[in-house]
């Protein structure tokens, strides 16, 4: 489970979140959405241990083992480096400059549980957003962690591509029973995917079971309407 008790952070002389408080249980599947600005990915780099804060926050087990997926901006894509190792520095804690024949089989491993073992050998330059976003996964993913965060995974990935990653992150969550937190601003997957929602504009706008929390009125809260999020809060979209 995750634990967050009146979490404050402070960036120079600038509030950014304040007196942030939810749990989810074991297992959960938790949809962090709100506007740009907001705090989601503050929140994530406190949850990370990336961020000082105030208050606290505890994760069960205390040796947990944390899987993160970074938004893929991030990445500078003009360096010279194959998708294999790239998710091979979850294994050593470093670039690898080299791979052994026991690493690279864990590497190939985990990429093919993504579906993109064979891009093992190749350029990260040459990938596309929904191909990195997948090679990105598989590092997370590679030491079967407890928890798996994941800042906005599907920003620069087109939709078939954001339907495949989710499904390939919901059915490491179902085998692993390992709990999901994901920065998304996609409300259907918040709305019909997620176990758990939080809403986030500095503070803690709604919070509790995606049904709970996903409401017109905290979708006016965070963004002042309720625009593309309408069809889904109506009901606009059915899942089995």
């Amino acid at each position: 489970m995750i634990d967050v008790q009146d979490l404050t952070v402070r960036i120079a002389h600038r509030t950014i979140l304040t007196d942030v408080t939810f749990s989810i249980p074991d297992g959960s599947f938790l949809a962090v959405i709100g506007p740009n600005g907001g705090g989601k990915s503050t929140l994530i780099r406190a949850l990370l241990g990336l961020q000082k804060y105030e208050g606290s926050i505890q994760f069960n087990p205390n040796n947990a083992t944390i899987g993160y997926v970074p938004q893929i901006k991030t990445l500078d894509r003009s360096f010279p480096a194959r998708a294999g190792e790239l998710v091979a520095t979850a294994l050593k804690g470093r670039w690898p400059w080299s791979l052994d024949d026991g690493s690279r089989s864990t590497v190939l491993g985990a990429l093919e549980k993504v579906g993109v073992d064979h891009l093992m050998n190749e350029q990260i330059r040459n990938l596309s957003g929904g191909e990195l976003q997948r090679v990105y996964l598989a590092r997370a993913m590679i030491s079967d962690p407890h928890f798996l965060i994941l800042d906005e995974p599907s920003a620069g990935v087109d939709l078939a591509g954001a339907a495949d990653m989710l499904e390939c992150v919901e059915r490491f969550r179902q085998e692993h029973q390992a709990t999901v937190v994901m920065v998304t601003h996609d409300w259907d997957v918040a709305a019909h995917h997620a176990s758990h929602a939080l809403v986030l504009k500095s503070r803690v706008l709604s919070f509790g079971t995606a049904q709970e929390a996903v409401t017109e009125d905290a979708v006016r809260l965070a963004f002042g309407h309720v625009g593309h999020a309408h069809g889904v809060l109506g009901g606009g979209h059915q899942h089995d």
